[in-house]
């Protein structure tokens, strides 16, 4: 049987204190494209590689392995994040009452031929020169729970889901992410 890794999410607050701070050491050196980039409906595919560049740059500082793109937590992740903006609500749990496994299976990473896995998520939203991936990704490092989900050594794959807006209303441009993580092992 799994286990549920059930992180918390990061609220608002939070991100009022990226704009404080300098990015970690890996974040200066990762050299990822894009990563000041501010989300648009056009640009989506570039912020989701510069979210996973910067990812793998926290890994890659610790001598973690990188995660994997993986199209089913993808899936999951970018459907959650759309879904948090068009419903206007932000939190682990859909207010249908769909829960990380439970979309995590919907999407198929999760079946019959998996014996053990473990998952986690990262939430974040943030508008204007708070919604580009660096400071989403700066200010899940600051986060202890989320940092924890970044550089667990056990994750070997990742969705990245961006959606443009807000799960509230906000003046500007925002985005809201989901990160989607997983480890899996299947019966032979």
């Amino acid at each position: 049987m799994g286990r549920l890794l059930r992180l918390l999410s990061c609220t608002l607050a939070a991100f009022a204190a990226l704009a404080l701070g300098t990015g970690s050491p890996a974040m200066a050196a990762a050299g990822c494209a894009d990563a000041t980039l501010r989300p648009t409906n056009e640009n989506l595919e570039r912020i989701r590689a510069a979210t996973l560049c910067l990812l793998n740059a926290e890994r890659a500082d610790r001598r973690l392995p990188a995660l994997r793109d993986n199209e089913r937590l993808t899936r999951a992740a970018e459907a959650y994040s759309a879904k948090m903006v068009r419903r206007r609500f932000f939190a682990h749990v859909c207010p249908e009452g769909s829960t990380l496994k439970s979309r995590i299976r919907a999407a198929k990473y999760l079946n019959k031929s998996v014996r053990d896995y473990s998952l986690g998520e990262n939430l974040a939203w943030g508008s204007g020169s708070l919604s580009t991936p660096k400071s989403i990704v700066r200010g899940w490092m600051r986060s202890s729970a989320h940092r924890h989900a970044i550089l667990d050594e056990r994750f070997e794959d990742v969705g990245v889901g961006v959606a443009p807006g807000a799960p509230r209303k906000v003046r500007g441009r925002a985005a809201t992410y989901t990160a989607e993580f997983g480890y899996r092992i299947t019966r032979t």
